[in-house]
This record gives structure tokens, C-alpha cells and sequence, in this order.
């Protein structure tokens, strides 16, 4: 029973870390966008151009590895609790 405890709350709890990370992620990347097109257009732009700037900025950014890589906030702890488990019970 505590297993199973275990494994509801660690993936929750989880869960939890994943979403704040994938959105403080999202939000930096946004930012990012945002300050290269001020750089760019010093006059500010036309707002639709500088929409869409983003918008593909953002696309090119859900393709590429970051988005995967924080994935690894379910994998490592995952590992981390298997590994003290097996050295706890390692006999």
C-alpha cells in the first residue's frame, strides 16, 4: 500500500514540477522572442508581422530539444528513488 501511496503522490507532486517548469520555459522563450524583434524593429513594427514572428519563434522552439529535455524532471527522481530503493534492500 505505501508503494502504490508512493506512486500517486511522486507522480502528482511530479506532475506539478513539470507544469511550472514547462511554463516558466515557455514564458522565457517568449520573452526572448520578444526582445530580439524590439531589437530588430526599434520603431516597433507592425503588430500582425510581430505576431507572427513569435508565433513561428515558438513553433520552432516546440520542435527542438529544450521541450523534450524537461521530461527528465519524471526520469531522474524516478531513477533516483529506484536507486535508493535497491541500495536500502540490497542484502
Amino acid at each position: 500500500m505505501g508503494l502504490i501511496r508512493l506512486l500517486v503522490f511522486g507522480f502528482i507532486g511530479l506532475s506539478v514540477v513539470y507544469g511550472l517548469v514547462w511554463v516558466y520555459s515557455r514564458s522565457i522563450r517568449r520573452e526572448k522572442l520578444e526582445d530580439k524583434w524590439a531589437e530588430m524593429h526599434p520603431d516597433g513594427g507592425d503588430v500582425n508581422d510581430r505576431d507572427a514572428y513569435i508565433e513561428q519563434g515558438m513553433v520552432e522552439y516546440h520542435s527542438g530539444i529544450r521541450p523534450k529535455l524537461i521530461l527528465l524532471v519524471y526520469v531522474v527522481p524516478t531513477l533516483a528513488v529506484v536507486g535508493v530503493l535497491i541500495a536500502t534492500n540490497w542484502n
